[in-house]
């Protein structure tokens, strides 16, 4: 499933292709994805403006300008497993894809007054799309509950250490846990423990100290996971599966797995002579190194 640095990437893929555009026309060419399609989607999109595009932890959010009869709404988005946005610029005329892998699969087109086409292409249909009043969108259910995300100016560690503190669950789960910190999955999950040095299966409690504060080692956790989303965005994220840029290409952060998917690799860090180990925890497949990661 996509996570936060993918949907970072689709979201400045789209920036330019859709904020302060018209959405001239819209087709929806079925009710459902995941979930059913708002009501009335594409009449209630044709003819408004997307005023900015944002992103919540693993959401998509294009927020568009207010309609006569009522407030600005945003069209929030979630990927899925598969989902993915294609950007056509100059297209004009009828709905028609020469470029899609798999026409079948597209499922929502936008075009806008200019001749830009933005394609949602999703073969297993687990992503869905939702329309929030953008003044609530905070209520929304599947935004009300979210934790900070690993991005920002805001230290992080203080909210990990009030989060962490007294919990047996291993430091993984806890990671995971979106209600604690938002946009995280167990790809990067993976990647930033082995950066910092530290066992998934160690207990999210012990890196917080007995006056309750962060210690080094989440501290130094903390640098990890910024480190680890950075480099991820920077490298257009990770295309394991079914994820693609919006220009069709493929993201690259997956050359630079230190741990993830390279079980029975030699470790990289320097001088540690150790070999990457599959486990698994909660169904999921976790990537460690049990030598230098304690």
């Amino acid at each position: 499933m996509p996570e936060l640095p993918e949907v970072e990437t689709v979201r400045r893929g789209l920036e330019p292709a859709l904020v302060g555009k018209r959405l001239e026309r819209v087709e929806t060419r079925r009710k459902d994805l995941r979930f059913p399609l708002p009501q009335d989607m594409a009449v209630r999109l044709t003819g408004r403006s997307v005023t900015a595009l944002g992103r919540r932890a693993k959401y998509l959010l294009i927020h568009l300008s207010e309609e006569p009869a009522g407030g600005a709404e945003t069209l929030l988005c979630h990927l899925g497993m598969s989902g993915s946005f294609r950007v056509e610029e100059g297209v004009t005329g009828a709905f028609h894809h020469p470029r899609s892998v798999a026409p079948r699969h597209d499922h929502v087109v936008l075009e806008t007054a200019d001749g830009t086409r933005v394609t949602y292409n999703d073969p297993r249909r687990f992503g869905f799309m939702d329309l929030v009043p953008t003044a609530r969108l905070d209520e929304n259910p599947h935004l009300c509950a979210l934790g900070p995300e690993p991005v920002g100016n805001t230290p992080l560690a203080p909210h990990l250490a009030r989060l962490f503190g007294g919990k047996r669950a291993p430091l993984k789960a806890a990671l995971l846990d979106q209600k604690g910190i938002a946009g995280l999955g167990n790809i990067y999950v993976c990647e930033a423990l082995h950066r910092a040095g530290l066992s998934p299966r160690r207990g999210a409690g012990t890196l917080v100290g007995a006056n309750g504060r962060a210690t080094a080692r989440l501290e130094r956790l903390e640098e990890a996971i910024r480190a680890v989303i950075a480099d991820a965005i920077a490298a257009g994220g990770s295309s394991l599966r079914d994820h693609r840029q919006t220009d069709g290409a493929l993201g690259y952060f997956q050359h630079a797995f230190r741990a993830y998917d390279r079980e029975g690799q030699a470790c990289p860090t320097p001088g540690c002579g150790g070999t990457i180990t599959r486990i698994v925890q909660s169904g999921r497949s976790t990537f460690y190194c049990p030598a230098c990661q304690r």
